[in-house]
Parts: structure tokens; sequence; C-alpha cells
């Protein structure tokens, strides 16, 4: 038994999936424990960013949690089980790694990618559409980051960076028509727009537009919570211009620059 450890969490989860086990357990369903995925999944995430590998080493085990526990509900459905959701993984590793695995000679990483991308068109051909197979789960930034780098490598991409940050302009200016026109519909449309072609702008630049949103949300929260704590009445009472002091004296005080 190579891996003792791993084989004992697949035997709890049956146990606890059992007649004799735990009636919660019993009743969840793929569907009810989707929310328990997405939420692990992020929670590991945090742990990345925040570089603390004791709290991945938990939520990691957390997300090996829901991988064990959906097979187990597969397995008790006759549906498939954890063996062989290895075994599919491992099959599909192995064919997208032809360089490691068989005789394909790469020269770089981006022959690698080239590689896996070509690899998994051949497995997908029930696709008609290179846009099919986005996830339709995954935040609508990431999607629209997705979207852009899968239709760029059909060649569908802007002539230069300077006729895509016109193209942000006039997404701004038809913003304010709306805007003026009053049709919330229409400026949900161009702001939508606009959202879009900036996620171009983050890609041709190799930015990850996810990671640079998070990254400001993280610069905004730290900030804020500083003002909170070095206010000197409530916010709630603080006019424009004590607000722009307050927040430029945060910015300092978190070590920012002006």
């Amino acid at each position: 038994m190579k891996y003792p450890k791993l084989e004992k969490l697949v035997d709890i989860i049956a146990v606890l999936r059992s007649e004799n086990g735990c009636s919660w357990d019993r009743e969840q369903t793929h569907k009810s424990l989707r929310p328990n995925m997405l939420e692990e999944a992020y929670e590991a995430v945090d742990a990345i960013d925040d570089g603390d590998i004791a709290n991945l080493r938990e939520e990691l085990g957390d997300v090996l949690l829901q991988v064990v526990l959906h097979a187990q509900i597969a397995k008790d459905n006759n549906e498939f089980d954890i063996e062989d959701v290895a075994e599919e993984l491992s099959k599909k590793l192995i064919h997208r790694h032809p360089h490691v695995f068989g005789e394909t000679k790469v020269n770089s990483t981006q022959d690698i990618v080239d590689n896996w991308d070509k690899l998994k068109k051949e497995e997908k051909t029930y696709r008609k559409s290179i846009l099919d197979g986005i996830s339709k789960s995954q935040s609508a930034l990431m999607s629209a980051q997705k979207i852009s780098k899968k239709v760029v490598k059909a060649g569908f991409e802007w002539d230069s960076v300077e006729s895509l940050k016109n193209c942000i302009q006039s997404e701004y200016k038809e913003f304010e028509e709306a805007v003026k026109s009053g049709d919330k519909d229409k400026m949900e449309d161009e702001m939508g727009d606009i959202f879009f072609a900036t996620v171009n702008l983050a890609r041709w630049y190799k930015i990850d537009a996810e990671q640079a949103l998070l990254r400001a949300n993280k610069k905004f929260t730290k900030r804020f919570k500083k003002m909170e704590e070095i206010k000197e009445k409530p916010l709630e009472d603080y006019t424009y211009e004590e607000y722009d002091k307050l927040w430029k004296q945060a910015k300092i005080m978190t070590g920012e620059e002006e």
C-alpha cells in the first residue's frame, strides 16, 4: 500500500456515506455540494495568496474532501469511483505530455502549451466552436479573459495596442451616451463592453485581469481599514474633503506612495 493515508481517507468517506455513518453525508448530492466545492477552492487560493503554507495544507485537505466525497457519491450511484477519476486523469496527463512520456521534442515552454492545446482539441472533437468548454461557473472576469485568449489564438486581435486603447475610449463615450438616455439596460450593456475591452488590454500586456483586480481589492481594503482605525469621528460624518485627506493619510500609513 503506497499511500495508506489517502486510502484511509477514501475508507472514512465510504463509512460516513454508509447506513451506519452520518445522515448529513448520506443526504449530499453533487448539486448540494456545489457551493462547498467553490468555497473550498477559493479558500485554498486565499492561502496561496497569503503565503500561508500551514493553512494551505489544511485547505487542500478540504478540497480533497470534496473530490473524494463526490467520487463516493458517484460510486454509490453506480456511476464511477475514485479509481476511475485517478485513471482518467493519469491517461490525460500522459497523453498531453508527449515530450515527457513520448518522443515529441520541444524547444520552449510555449511549445509545451501549444502541444497541450492541440492535443486537448483532438480529445474534444464534439466541440464545434473554439469558445465551447469555457466554464459557466467561473467569475465573469475570468470568463472574459478566457474568451479573449481563445479568439486571439484564432487570429481575432486588434492590430495594435493603440487601436485597443481607442476602443476602450470609444466604449466610455458610448456609456456616457447611455447615461444621458437614462436607459439602464443600455448602460449595463456599455459598462460590460468597457469591462471586456479592459480585460483585453490586460491580456495584451500579459497581465492576469483576475489577479490585478484581486490586488486592487486587497489594496483598497487595507487602506479603508486603516481609515477606520485612525478616524476621529464616525466616517459617515466626514465631508468629501475630509474623506480625501483621511484616505491620503491612510495611504501613507500603509506604506504606499502618494
